[in-house]
């Protein structure tokens, strides 16, 4: 029961992501295609953009993840024996 929680919270977290890479996806895409602005810096932006998200994704839910996986693993391990 707990792990099912716990990968509900993952998958709310994984949509919520989902959902702000693509506001900047929108966003960069502005800035991409906007003449008069600067492409390599459009492009700068989107790089750090992916990186603090991924970062802060990775930093908040880094223990959820690992026990997700770890139960994984071991599903799989029982499975094999």
């Amino acid at each position: 029961m707990k792990s099912k929680i716990k990968i509900m919270e993952v998958l709310i977290m994984v949509k919520t992501l989902k959902n702000k890479m693509q506001m900047a996806a929108v966003k960069a895409h502005s800035a991409l295609t906007n003449r008069s602005g600067d492409q390599m810096t459009g492009w700068l932006i989107v790089v750090l953009i992916v990186v603090v998200v991924g970062a802060i994704f990775m930093t908040l839910y880094q223990s959820s993840i690992t026990q997700i996986w770890n139960s994984i693993v071991a599903k799989i391990t029982n499975l094999l024996k």
